[in-house]
């Protein structure tokens, strides 16, 4: 026989309980399966590290080696069935490439005879008399290791075993002890012998490193641009929100005259002849014409909004006064850009290393190659989903640590007296509690981009069947389900920051609460948003403007469109990373004011958390928006106010 009130008891357990919606104290561990499955992955790139050590002849990427396979700089083993191997080259550490500006190696795609030696040669050689004078006066023998150098002269082999003339002028490159041609055009030349690659690859290069003094002082540009951006959101008032829109439209217009007057000045050069100035003309055209769309359309969404500039200044001094309450968090940028800084560079070493695993063959002449070892090419794979997902993770952790910290100080009743060290709190909650939680949205976004880039590369593949409005297309709408995930995950870690639930639950009550309450703060926060992003692209804007004038003085020189791409690449991602606090505290802000709303009714009992200011600040967004507001909500805000008035004549 059932016990009357079982019934009832049962059914009370099975109703989920509802959430509390605040600071969690006692917390457990979130997704531990995924932090588990990250930690296997992490073996299996701890084993490639490794491997890559062992098997990836790291000597040959740093010292350089020669076509016999002697690591310059170094004392080396022979290699059985070449005879010049095994050769002593601790003296000489420079790599020297015989034919570096031969243009039939080029054409070929063969690789150039490499030697060491003891120091590149810094004037033009333009006789075998001078290689052998160079070679009596520097002891650096830049002929084959089996020719003595009083036979430069004699030896009628001598053409075939000597480096092809006139040797042009070279430095060492302070890395990789490279001898770099110092000519300009045989830069791209060079490229060919050195990576032994398509021609796309050879003018990429060439581009990149001609214009390598250049990309550095853009870069620098970028970041103190960005400096002076997170310092102008971190004051900003009504003015300087006019100010700052009108200097976007400026940069915007003038960028593109520029880019449309340089068109029309490369069209009317008869120096196009060249094939740098041919690439160099389409490529301005390809810029000229989607910076004029970009800028219509910001222009139009600009025009649009014109008349919420003045909450959107208010809408940033509400959330500069929570950073106010936690300044250090605009220094978090700093720390995630040097551990990401640091990740890369170990990825990229360790991914060169795999390139460098291979088996020394003999091939003709007595030259020795190393072949790739087999299934290199999956590990590659392996490789390169650890960069994104360690990636994503990396940021992913300043987007929970920030919330965190917003959610800390927001939740706290006596405004006054803030919370201590609300940053250091949300990284130890981070890390002993919710890792899986940010893994498992890390991976989300992996899954995204993976595909996509295995997409992107089978697209290229098919050069034949390209289509302009179909990889325009295709393109559009993995970054419109980037950037949904995006903001999923943001939301979902704000939540997690304050329920301590899992990613699932707190994904699925972060869009519920959400859809609640959209009406209220939909439109200012999008449009703030909206703010933010034109911070990034005014910083993009001049650096691409710098560029542009630089490279504009040596436009016979390379094709500058590639180092252009990357000082823009570069600008946008400092500009972000230092612009995505004020992102993530705007979308964390408003979560906690749809729960503060949801939770609260803003009487004495259940008082709002929301200070004064961001109340006043939401009302006028209402109105000013004529949302449809439901009845609840409309209830709620006028409970604040006759309670308020009620207490004051009870007093």
């Amino acid at each position: 026989m059932q016990c009357p009130g079982a019934e009832h008891l049962v059914s009370t357990e099975r109703t989920p309980r509802q959430r509390e919606w605040r600071p969690q104290i006692y917390r457990k561990c979130t997704d531990p399966t995924w932090l588990f499955l990250f930690f296997l992955f992490w073996t299996g790139l701890m084993f490639i590290m490794g491997y890559s050590v062992v098997a990836g002849a790291t000597g040959r990427l740093l010292f350089g080696y020669d076509s016999f396979g002697n690591v310059c700089g170094k004392k080396n083993s022979p290699v059985e069935g070449a005879p010049l191997s095994g050769q002593d080259m601790t003296v000489k550490k420079h790599v020297f490439f015989m034919d570096s500006c031969n243009q039939d190696v080029k054409d070929v795609r063969l690789s150039s005879i490499v030697l060491c030696v003891s120091s590149c040669p810094e004037q033009q050689l333009d006789t075998l008399e001078e290689v052998q004078l160079f070679a009596d006066t520097s002891g650096s023998f830049l002929c084959v290791y089996s020719l003595n150098s009083f036979n430069y002269t004699q030896d009628p082999n001598a053409d075939s075993l000597c480096p092809r003339l006139p040797v042009p002028p070279s430095k060492s490159f302070p890395l990789f002890n490279r001898c770099v041609p110092q000519t300009p055009e045989c830069y791209s030349l060079f490229a060919s012998v050195l990576i032994n690659d398509t021609d796309t690859l050879h003018r990429i290069l060439s581009g990149i490193m001609s214009g390598k003094d250049t990309i550095l002082g853009l870069c620098i540009l970028a970041l103190a641009l960005s400096l002076a951006m997170m310092f102008t959101f971190r004051f900003i008032t009504t003015l300087l929100v006019h100010i700052f829109i009108a200097l976007v439209i400026l940069g915007l217009l003038f960028v593109c005259g520029v880019l449309w007057w340089l068109y029309h000045d490369y069209t009317n050069d008869l120096s196009t002849e060249l094939d740098t100035e041919r690439e160099n003309m389409k490529c301005l055209l390809g810029f000229a014409v989607v910076a004029t769309v970009i800028t219509a359309v910001l222009l139009i969404v600009i025009f649009i909004h014109r008349k919420r500039i003045k909450l959107t200044a208010e809408l940033l001094q509400i959330t500069n006064k929570v950073i106010s309450n936690s300044p250090f968090l605009l220094i978090q940028p700093l720390w995630t850009f040097a551990i990401l800084i640091f990740f890369w560079v170990a990825w990229v070493a360790v991914l060169l290393s795999l390139g460098t695993a291979g088996t020394a063959q003999v091939i003709e002449g007595g030259q020795v190659e190393y072949k790739p070892l087999l299934g290199i090419r999956y590990l590659w794979w392996y490789h390169l989903i650890g960069l994104i997902w360690t990636s994503e993770f990396i940021l992913a952790c300043q987007q929970m640590t920030v919330a965190g910290a917003v959610v800390t100080c927001y939740f706290n009743r006596n405004k006054n007296d803030p919370p201590g060290h609300p940053i250091l709190s949300s990284l130890s909650i981070l890390f002993c509690y919710h890792q899986g939680t940010v893994v498992k949205g890390s991976f989300l976004i992996t899954l995204v981009r993976i595909p996509r880039i295995i997409l992107v590369y089978i697209y290229n593949a098919l050069k034949e069947k390209r289509n302009t409005w179909s990889r325009c297309l295709f393109r559009c709408c993995f970054w419109c389900l980037d950037k949904c995930l995006c903001h999923l995950n943001q939301n979902a870690y704000t939540t997690t920051a304050i329920n301590g639930t899992d990613f699932c639950t707190s994904a699925k009550d972060a869009h519920k609460i959400l859809s609640k309450n959209s009406s209220h703060f939909t439109s200012a926060n999008c449009f703030g948003n909206f703010i933010i992003f034109l911070g990034k692209a005014l910083v993009v804007c001049f650096t691409v403007f710098g560029g542009l004038m630089a490279f504009n003085y040596n436009r016979a020189l390379q094709v500058w469109a590639i180092p252009l791409l990357l000082a823009a690449f570069f600008a946008y991602l400092v500009a972000h990373s230092f612009l995505s606090v004020f992102e993530t505290v705007l979308d964390a802000l408003f979560l906690c004011f749809a729960i503060d709303l949801e939770t609260n009714d803003g009487s004495s009992e259940k008082p709002y958390f929301m200070d004064q200011e961001f109340m006043s600040f939401v009302k006028r967004s209402n109105k000013f928006t004529d949302a449809p507001r439901d009845k609840n909500s409309l209830r709620k805000e006028e409970g604040t106010e006759l309670s308020a008035y009620c207490e004051i004549n009870i007093h």
